[in-house]
């Protein structure tokens, strides 16, 4: 059955790497879809908080297992998809069988992410899992605390980068302004701004 459904989306391109959206730089809100009781969230806020503890994290409550996760899902991807309020979403649970991870490998679950305007990272189970969810959305995650490390940006590392990038910035007009000086001066001790009768009267 995995198999089979990997076949029939792949030949409708949803799993295109074209189709991939790349992750914001510094996100306003995070999403996150999975179970309010599980060590995902926990890991989640654990990495976020480490590295720029500024981002709030929105969960949206689903069961990550059973008839109505992948219901639920959708709805949860939809939803935060819809509300404008996160830059980008993480799907998710924990480790377990191929019948506990069912839910993400559901059609209707791989598609609400294929059509998602805001870019989802999966983090569904542990490294060795795959999931049909995995190759629709637009970055795979090996684990839950991965995923975080892959959306939250360093603080520490961004405040470096931007010292970094001020300091060329001083530099460049810093020589900018010289040139301009040197520019400047070689006109002010030319001949014709020192002795414009002299050129007019030999043109004439």
């Amino acid at each position: 059955a995995f198999a089979r459904l990997r076949e029939k989306l792949l030949a409708e391109g949803l799993f295109e790497e074209s189709l991939k959206k790349p992750l914001p730089l510094l996100p306003r809100a995070i999403g996150v879809v999975t179970s309010p009781t599980g060590a995902v969230i926990r890991d989640i806020v654990s990495v976020a908080q480490r590295r720029h503890p500024g981002i709030p994290i929105l969960l949206l409550p689903v069961q990550v297992q059973g008839d109505e996760a992948p219901a639920q899902i959708v709805r949860g991807i939809k939803l935060l998809d819809r509300s404008g309020r996160v830059d980008v979403i993480i799907i998710g649970r924990g480790g377990g069988s191929v019948e506990d991870l069912w839910a993400f490998n559901d059609e209707q679950v791989v598609r609400a992410i294929a059509a998602a305007v805001t870019p989802i990272v999966s983090a569904v189970g542990h490294q060795t899992d795959f999931s049909l969810s995995d190759f629709a959305a637009d970055l795979r995650a090996a684990t839950p605390s991965q995923a975080a490390e892959l959306v939250v940006p360093d603080k520490t590392e961004l405040l470096r980068r931007l010292q970094s990038a001020q300091q060329r910035l001083n530099q460049s007009l810093k020589h900018r302004v010289i040139r301009r000086r040197l520019r400047l001066e070689r006109c002010l001790t030319s001949s014709l701004f020192r002795r414009p009768q002299e050129l007019l009267r030999e043109r004439m």
